[in-house]
C-alpha cells in the first residue's frame, strides 16, 4: 500500500462537492496534502552482519531486504495516528529488515535464528492494523525483522466433501477468494480491510466481516491451524469439534503474532452464491432498528449482511462515500443482504421482511444496497482525503449486551466529544449481530489542530475508560494490538493476564515475539 494513505494511490480521491461542502460547513478547512516524492529519513538497519549472514542462508540473499524504501512499507500498520507519524515523516519505528520465508520450515528457521541472536520478529500479513500491533519493543533486542509473509500464498488443500479448504497466511483476501472460486467456493469474510488484509491477519486479529451476520466471524470458520513458534510447531484442529481438553486453536487466534507465526489456516467454506441482493430499509430510530436486529438474532432470522447506521451516519451516506453528505433523509438506514441459493434466498428474505415489517420497518428498495455494495471498501480513501483536509478522521469499535448497547453508545459518545470539544462528529453503526448483544462501531471527526496525535491519544483514552465503565469489550474485532493493552487487565482480569503471560513464556522464552504487543 502507499506509504503514508490507504490502499491503491491510484484510487486516491479528493472530496466530492457535497462531502467538501459539508466540511466546510462543520469544520475550517486546511490544506495538509503531504507531497509526493517528499524525502524521508529512516534509522540505519542495526542488525549486526552475522545475523543478517544467518537470515541470508535460510530464505536466499533476495528475501532479505534493507533498504529504506522496503523498510518504510512495513513501518506500523494503517491508523490514523500511524498515517499522521507516516505524513510527518516519522519513521523511527521502520524494522531494520524485512526477510521474506517461502514456507512452514523457513519460518521456522527463521524463528531460530532469532532466537539465537534476540532478534524482535513482527509477523507481517497486509499491513492494516490499527491498533498498533506491527510496532514491536525494541529495547533489550539486537534488532527487530518485519517476517513478511508475502511469498506463502498457496492453497493447500481443498477438501469438497467436508467443504473446508486450507490457505497459507500471505494470501490477500481477494486472492483467496479468487483461488475458492475456482472450485465453486468462498470463505465469505469481507472486513472493510478485505482488498489489502491476509489470511493470517484475519485468524491473528479474530477479523469479523461484513457478511459476519451469513458467514460467521472468521474465528468461527477455523477448523484448523499450524503455527510456527520459537520452540517448535504446533498443529491443531483433527476434527470439526473435540473434547480433548480446552481448544488450544484459541491461544492463537486473537495471538496477533505473540505466540507464533501462523503458516497454515484451515478454513470452513461454502459454496459460492447463485443470487445476491441487498436492500435498505428505513428506522424511525436508532433504538428501533437495534431492537429489529435483536428481534432477528434471537429468532435466528439473521440475514447474509445485517448493518444499521444511526442518524449522523445515515445523513452523512456513508454507505456510498462518493455521495457523502447528499442524503438528507430522517431516521437510520438499515443495510439489509441475503446470499445463497435462488431458493434459500427468497425464503430468507421473505421471513426477513415479515419480522422488519411487523416492527415497523420500512423498505427503501435495493438502491441503498447497491450503494453499500459499491463503497463497502472505500471508506479509508475518504479518510484520506479528510486527512488532507485537516480534518482528524478514526474510527473505535466495541460490543455488548443488547441490555447494555444503548447505555454504552451513549457514554462513548459523551466521552468522545467531552475529549475533543466542539466542533466534532460522532457517528456510529452497528454491523455485527448476536443473539445476545451486537458490536458498536464508532467514526469520530473534528478539527486536526497542532497536536493531532495527542487529541486522538485523549480522545481514544477517554472514550475506552468509557467502555470499560458500562461493561463492554475493549475490542471487538480490531484486537488489542498496543493501543488497547492498558485495559487488556480490565478486560480479562488479574489471573487472565498470569494465564496470558505463561502462555508467552511457555512458547516464546525469550520473548522474541512481536514483543509489546497483546501481553501486558
Amino acid at each position: 500500500m502507499h506509504p503514508t494513505r490507504w490502499g491503491d494511490p491510484s484510487r486516491a480521491a479528493a472530496l466530492s462537492p457535497q462531502a467538501r461542502g459539508l466540511v466546510e460547513l462543520v469544520f475550517t478547512v486546511a490544506d495538509r496534502t503531504v507531497a509526493e516524492g517528499a524525502p524521508v529519513t529512516l534509522p540505519p538497519p542495526a542488525l549486526p552482519d552475522d545475523v543478517l549472514a544467518a537470515l541470508v542462508a535460510v530464505v536466499g540473499p533476495e528475501h532479505v531486504l534493507t533498504d529504506d524504501a522496503s523498510r518504510r512499507l512495513r513501518t506500523r500498520g494503517k491508523s490514523t495516528s500511524d498515517l499522521l507519524r507516516a505524513r510527518a515523516g516519522d519513521l523511527t519505528d521502520a524494522p531494520d529488515a524485512l526477510v521474506r520465508p517461502a514456507d512452514h520450515d523457513e519460518v521456522q528457521a527463521v524463528l531460530g535464528v532469532a532466537r539465537r541472536h534476540r532478534v524482535a520478529v513482527v509477523p507481517f500479513g497486509g499491513g492494516t492494523s490499527v491498533v498498533g500491533g506491527l510496532v514491536a519493543r525494541r529495547e533489550g533486542y539486537a534488532g527487530v525483522v518485519s517476517l513478511d509473509l508475502v511469498r506463502m500464498k498457496r492453497l493447500l488443500d481443498v477438501d469438497p466433501v467436508s467443504m473446508t479448504a486450507t490457505l497459507e497466511p500471505g494470501l490477500r483476501g481477494p486472492e483467496a477468494e479468487a483461488l475458492l472460486a475456482e472450485h465453486a467456493m468462498t470463505l465469505g469474510h469481507f472486513p472493510q480491510s478485505f482488498e489489502y488484509a491476509s489470511i493470517g491477519g484475519f485468524a491473528a486479529t479474530r477479523s469479523s466481516g461484513q457478511s459476519s451476520a451469513g458467514y460467521g466471524r472468521f474465528d468461527d470458520l477455523v477448523v484448523g491451524l499450524v503455527v510456527a513458534t520459537p520452540i517448535g510447531a504446533v498443529r491443531l484442529g483433527r476434527g470439526p469439534a473435540s473434547a480433548a481438553g480446552p481448544d488450544l486453536r484459541q491461544l492463537f487466534l486473537g495471538s496477533e503474532g505473540a505466540y507464533g507465526v501462523i503458516t497454515a489456516v484451515t478454513v470452513r467454506v461454502r459454496a459460492l452464491p447463485t443470487e445476491r441482493v441487498y436492500e435498505g430499509w428505513r428506522w424511525p430510530s436508532f433504538d428501533a432498528g437495534a431492537e429489529a436486529m435483536r428481534t432477528l438474532a434471537q429468532a435466528q432470522l439473521l440475514p447474509t449482511v445485517l448493518r444499521l447506521s444511526d442518524e449522523n451516519e445515515t445523513v452523512l451516506d456513508l454507505a456510498d462515500p462518493a455521495s457523502v453528505g447528499a442524503s438528507t433523509s430522517a431516521g437510520c438506514l438499515m443495510i439489509v443482504g441475503f446470499e445463497g441459493t435462488s431458493t434459500a434466498v427468497d425464503a430468507r428474505r421473505s421471513a426477513v421482511t415479515a419480522v422488519l415489517t411487523r416492527l415497523g420497518g420500512e423498505p427503501a428498495g435495493e438502491e441503498p444496497g447497491r450503494a453499500w455494495v459499491a463503497g463497502r471498501f472505500g471508506a479509508p480513501y475518504l479518510r484520506d482525503s479528510m486527512l488532507d483536509a485537516g480534518v482528524l478522521v478514526e474510527t473505535l469499535e466495541t460490543a455488548t449486551s443488547w441490555a447494555r448497547l444503548r447505555g454504552t453508545y451513549d457514554a462513548v459518545a459523551t466521552a468522545l466529544t467531552g475529549s475533543l470539544g466542539e466542533p466534532v462528529m460522532v457517528l456510529c453503526h452497528i454491523s455485527h449481530v448476536y443473539e445476545t448483544g451486537a458490536s458498536l462501531y464508532f467514526t469520530v471527526a473534528a478539527p486536526e489542530g497542532a497536536d493531532a496525535l495527542g487529541r486522538w491519544s485523549d480522545a481514544k483514552r477517554a472514550a475506552t475508560d468509557a467502555i470499560v465503565a458500562a461493561g463492554a469489550t475493549i475490542t471487538h474485532h480490531h484486537a488489542v494490538g498496543t493501543d488497547h493493552r492498558p485495559w487488556l487487565e480490565d478486560e480479562v482480569g488479574a489471573v487472565g493476564v498470569a494465564v496470558l503471560r505463561a502462555v508467552k513464556q511457555a512458547v516464546d522464552p525469550d520473548g522474541i515475539l512481536n514483543p509489546g504487543v497483546l501481553v501486558p
